[in-house]
């Protein structure tokens, strides 16, 4: 059974999804854009079994509170923190870390400031590359980062309606009847007037990330996590080049190349979370 709770962190309220034994081996979902814990709604009892598993919803994202862009500042950073104390606050502090997307930025900051955290390591279309990163990225990259106003940020809010939406998760999956169209409306739904502020603000401090690169990169070889990567060759946003980078950082990490997208979970449930089982009772546990 997944648990459905809040917590009070910093003063904002954390939604998150829980399942599993307190005395079960731990795993945190970090979940991407323009998502939340939703994400991962099939995989959490998928593993529950076997892990003690925990998926929080980001401030301004999904289900938990979000503080006006007026007056709270949502970069990577300062999300980061408060993902951290979440995680602290909820007796995670040796875990095994799956981070999609978003999750990379959040995951590993926390890591990073946080070394004796990071048990074992589950990568899933996140970049730490420049190689990684897909044309749609030419927008962010060029006009919004380097000036930041009201009309380099408008072709870049198209990402957030619902069409774009809707092609996020389809892109690049070979059997879209097998993702379901909550998925979409229910990103859409979130999309208030603060929400997309607030994904605004992401989206230019997501700038600042190219540059810590090195520094994970770095971490990476120096810590040589046990590492399972699966990585959808399709994906809208991160090359195939992404993916296969990280090899270079670590060598003795599982790669699988999965014929699907950005949202892999969506349409290969069944092998994620049989090889996350199979990757952690082999490589991690012994």
């Amino acid at each position: 059974m997944v648990s459905h709770k809040t917590a009070t962190v910093d003063g904002h309220s954390i939604f998150y999804r829980e399942a599993g034994s307190p005395d079960s081996a731990k795993v945190v979902l970090l979940h991407g854009f323009p998502a939340s814990s939703h994400q991962y709604r099939n995989l959490i009892p998928a593993l529950a079994d076997q892990f003690h598993v925990i998926a929080p919803d980001y401030p301004g994202f999904g289900n938990s509170d979000m503080p006006d862009p007026a007056t709270s500042s949502y970069t990577f950073d300062k999300l980061s923190e408060i993902v951290e104390s979440f995680l602290q606050q909820q007796g995670f502090d040796h875990f095994g870390l799956y981070a999609q997307d978003y999750g990379g930025p959040f995951g590993f900051r926390i890591v990073t400031r946080r070394q004796d955290w990071l048990e074992w390591l589950i990568i899933q279309n996140t970049n730490a590359y420049e190689v990684g990163f897909t044309s749609a990225w030419d927008g962010f990259r060029g006009a919004l980062w380097k000036n930041r106003t009201l009309e380099t940020e408008k072709p870049l809010a198209a990402f957030l309606e619902l069409e774009a939406i809707k092609s996020i998760y389809l892109h690049g999956h070979q059997k879209p009847e097998l993702i379901s169209p909550d998925n979409w409306n229910m990103d859409f739904r979130f999309m208030r007037p603060n929400a997309r502020r607030i994904q605004l603000d992401l989206f230019y401090d997501y700038r600042t990330k190219p540059a810590l690169y090195p520094e994970w990169q770095a971490s990476l070889r120096a810590r040589e996590p046990k590492t399972i990567i699966f990585w959808g060759q399709d994906d809208i946003f991160f090359t195939r080049e992404g993916g296969e980078a990280y090899l270079k950082d670590l060598p003795q990490a599982e790669m699988h190349r999965l014929d699907s997208g950005h949202f892999a979970v969506e349409d290969s449930l069944d092998y994620i979370a049989s090889t996350i089982r199979r990757f952690y009772t082999e490589k991690v546990a012994k």
